[in-house]
């Protein structure tokens, strides 16, 4: 495999592991607080960074779509496709 490949796949998934701690920590510290008012800015800031972790693991897969060659994507929507449909 090309070593952008595996660059890129390893920070989509650093990111997400990151994504995933900030959620249970949210989570945590929601259940610690019993308030409704701060517990909502915590979910609000949450939305935030969850939008901002999405936009950057999106940037990461558009730049690596980008260097595959065109043969390439095609068999991998015709695949995707085929099984589709098996069922």
């Amino acid at each position: 495999m090309h070593p952008l490949f595996e660059k890129a796949l390893i920070e989509m998934v650093v990111l997400r592991l990151f994504s995933g701690g900030i959620e249970i920590t949210a989570a945590m510290l929601m259940l610690k607080i019993n308030d409704l008012e701060k517990e909502l800015v915590i979910n609000s800031s949450l939305a935030i960074v969850e939008s901002l972790v999405l936009i950057v693991t999106t940037a990461i897969g558009v730049a690596v779509w980008r260097k595959v060659s065109l043969s390439t994507r095609y068999c991998g929507f015709y695949w995707e496709s085929e099984s589709s449909f098996m069922g």
